[in-house]
């Protein structure tokens, strides 16, 4: 595959990601990748370890003049969210990323990029190589499954790591530096069902909601987006009561750190409501459309004739589920009332799926307040416990504790604004960080996290700003150099 990013700079690192979008890294299947790594720690003399649970550690030696300088940690993770759109055929565990280059963004071919955090790999992947850099002893941390359960970092061996100062390169926005994030926890229901004959003469349509933007689940749950899952629910639940609407198949939204970008159900009308039926699809989504008209601009609605399905759910079931999904929570539960404009707490209806004889239906709760957390588990398994299911609970992971007062802190962000002429922002992300899991096995580690512009990360309009990932590498190397306590 021709590396379209000859010519950008710095490039070595962008050499590397274009050999990182050729491996697949799925969570929980980053064995090639990993393989990959070490062999280039290796053939570049260095130490390569890997523990028990599959996280990579490299170690490079310090710049001579330099060994006495306080080890860093540079940390990424190794797995990208694999979402695709439903009309690209894409194989994430065989077939490479296809990057392209628009305007001043780089972007994928109807997939996820892999920008997060495939950038902060490729960084360290160049660190490790060059050989002119100034710069203490040296931690590479690789870690696995940080994007559908953090098993990785929680799965880090007591002694594994030397240092106590932690570069976490895996934030999206430059000139924003995060000194804490939100822990989480994931909620899974199992909604058993009961099947019947479909009724004699009604006709069987497919309805599909697509065109959203998607995004991830803590970063953007506040801007307003579209859920697919929630806008097909509302259609099919109004339509139950308006229009004897019988449902034989649902499925909408996939990850749960991703907010549903598409859905769609089979149905079925009485032949007698059919064109109003049809009407009705085209008004809701007038509807829906105005109300999301500043976000979701391509929102679509589509209402398709299709072959009769073999059965529909019993009305008791069909019932259940809607009343469950409509009530389900999603989006922003709580600002904070100590940042302003920083979200405290929220819930996500990542997805729902017919099984074989149940319903299973995904949604994920984050907070910057553990009790806050809890209650957000607890209000979307009251929902769906009213409704019969079994509803089960993640362990989840914890939220990193902001420390102002941090040395790394500090240096950072003298050096961003020394760098680059302008003050960067301090900020607590309403997002999982793997610091939280760090910080609680490795205690006193001092960490930061920071990264390139990256947009739309966890959808398939994932996009990484070009400009920026040279200021993101100058940051980096600078921090090397300078860190001394």
């Amino acid at each position: 595959m021709e590396n379209i990013f000859a010519g950008l700079q710095p490039e070595r690192l962008w050499y590397y990601f274009a050999e990182i979008c050729k491996i697949p890294r799925p969570s929980r299947k980053e064995a090639q990748i990993a393989a990959w790594i070490m062999q280039k720690g290796r053939e570049n003399g260095l130490e390569v370890l890997q523990d028990a649970t599959g996280n990579v550690l490299i170690r490079k030696h310090a710049t001579r003049g330099m060994e006495n300088r306080p080890v860093i940690i540079l940390q990424s993770h190794l797995d990208m969210v694999c979402e695709k759109n439903s009309s690209t055929i894409h194989n994430f565990e065989t077939d490479p990323i296809l990057p392209r280059i628009e305007g001043e963004w780089i972007k994928a071919t109807g997939t996820t990029l892999g920008a997060d955090d495939g950038i902060g790999v490729a960084a360290m992947m160049a660190i490790m190589e060059y050989g002119d850099l100034v710069h203490g002893p040296l931690e590479f941390l690789f870690t696995i499954d940080e994007e559908t359960g953090l098993s990785g970092s929680a799965g880090l061996q007591p002694g594994f790591l030397k240092g106590r100062i932690l570069l976490n390169l895996d934030s999206e926005d430059d000139g924003e530096l995060f000194i804490g994030c939100a822990g989480g926890k994931d909620t899974n229901i199992v909604l058993p069902y009961l099947t019947a004959e479909l009724p004699s003469g009604f006709k069987s349509c497919r309805i599909d909601v697509n065109g959203l933007k998607g995004g991830h689940s803590g970063d953007e749950i506040n801007k307003g987006l579209g859920n697919a899952v929630k806008i097909l629910n509302r259609l099919l639940w109004e339509a139950a009561a308006s229009f004897e609407l019988r449902l034989s198949f649902i499925d909408g939204g996939n990850l749960r750190n991703a907010i549903a970008r598409e859905a769609f159900a089979m149905v079925a009308i009485p032949e007698g409501m059919a064109d109003a039926f049809e009407q009705y699809v085209i008004d809701f989504k007038a509807r829906v459309k105005y109300e999301l008209k500043a976000t979701e601009p391509d929102l679509k609605v589509v209402c398709t004739p299709a072959e009769p399905a073999a059965f529909c759910f019993d009305v008791s079931s069909q019932e259940k589920l809607l009343n469950g999904l409509y009530g389900c929570p999603h989006g922003v539960l709580a600002m904070s009332a100590d940042i302003p404009g920083f979200v405290q707490t929220s819930t996500n209806l990542a997805s729902v799926k017919t099984r074989e004889d149940h319903f299973l239906i995904g949604t994920s709760q984050r907070s910057s307040v553990n009790s806050e957390k809890i209650d957000a588990a607890n209000m979307v398994a009251s929902v769906f416990r009213l409704a019969g299911a079994t509803v089960t609970h993640g362990e989840g992971y914890p939220g990193w504790a902001p420390n102002p007062d941090s040395p790394v802190l500090k240096l950072t962000r003298n050096t961003y604004s020394s760098l680059f002429g302008k003050e960067p922002k301090v900020l607590v992300v309403h997002a999982g960080l793997e610091c939280g899991l760090i910080g609680e096995q490795f205690p006193g580690m001092d960490m930061i996290s920071y990264g390139p512009t990256i947009k739309g990360a966890h959808s398939p309009d994932e996009r990484l700003l070009i400009r920026t990932v040279s200021k993101f590498w100058d940051l980096t190397v600078t921090l090397l150099k300078d860190v001394k306590e």
